[in-house]
C-alpha cells in the first residue's frame, strides 16, 4: 500500500495543519505570512497562466487576453493577486472575465484560491513542486468558472462553439 498522499491530499493536510498549528507554513506573523503570500503568487504565477491560456487557446480561438495583476492589496486591508482571460464575447454581453484569484483577507488566518463565480480551495504553495500541483486545481476553478459564465448568458460566448468546430 502507498502512504505517500496525493496531491491533493497532501495540500489539504498542509492547509489543516496551519489551522491546528495557527501557522501558515513556517510563519505565525501576518507579516511572514504575507511574505509567503507573495512567494505563492509568484509560483503560481506560471500555472495560472498556463490554465487561462490552454481556455483561450482551445475553447475561444486564441481571440482572448490573459491579464494578471500581481500582489497588491485589498479593499478588505489583506492581499490578493487576480488573473483574468477576457475575450470579445464575453466583453460584448458584460459579464466579467474569467477570474483565478489568490486572497488572503484582512481576518483570515491563511490564503485561499477561488474563481470569480466558484468557492473557496486552500492556498498553501510553498515550493515549486507544490505550485506544479496545484495545476489540476486551477483547471477546475477555471472550468467551473467558465461554466457558470455561459449559464449568465449562452454558449454563444464560446467561439469554439459557434465556429462549427466543437464536437
Amino acid at each position: 500500500m502507498n502512504t505517500t498522499a496525493p496531491d491533493h491530499a497532501a495540500a489539504l493536510l498542509r492547509h489543516f495543519a496551519d489551522l491546528r498549528d495557527r501557522t501558515h507554513g513556517d510563519a505565525v506573523s501576518r507579516q511572514d505570512k504575507e511574505r509567503l503570500f507573495q512567494q505563492a503568487v509568484t509560483l503560481l504565477d506560471p500555472y495560472a497562466r498556463q490554465t487561462l491560456e490552454e481556455v483561450d487557446t482551445h475553447l475561444l480561438r486564441g481571440t482572448g487576453a490573459v491579464t494578471a495583476t500581481g500582489t497588491r492589496r485589498s479593499p478588505d486591508g489583506g492581499v490578493d493577486a487576480v488573473w483574468a482571460l477576457s475575450w470579445p464575447e464575453q466583453r460584448a454581453t458584460g459579464i466579467s472575465p474569467i477570474i483565478i484569484r489568490a486572497f488572503y483577507g484582512a481576518g483570515f488566518h491563511h490564503p485561499h484560491l477561488r474563481g470569480g463565480t466558484v468557492g473557496e480551495w486552500p492556498l498553501n504553495v510553498f515550493t515549486p513542486g507544490q505550485a506544479a500541483a496545484e495545476l489540476p486545481t486551477l483547471r477546475a476553478v477555471v472550468t467551473a468558472d467558465l461554466h457558470n459564465l455561459v449559464f449568465q448568458r449562452d454558449y454563444r460566448i464560446i467561439p469554439a462553439v459557434t465556429d462549427g468546430q466543437a464536437r
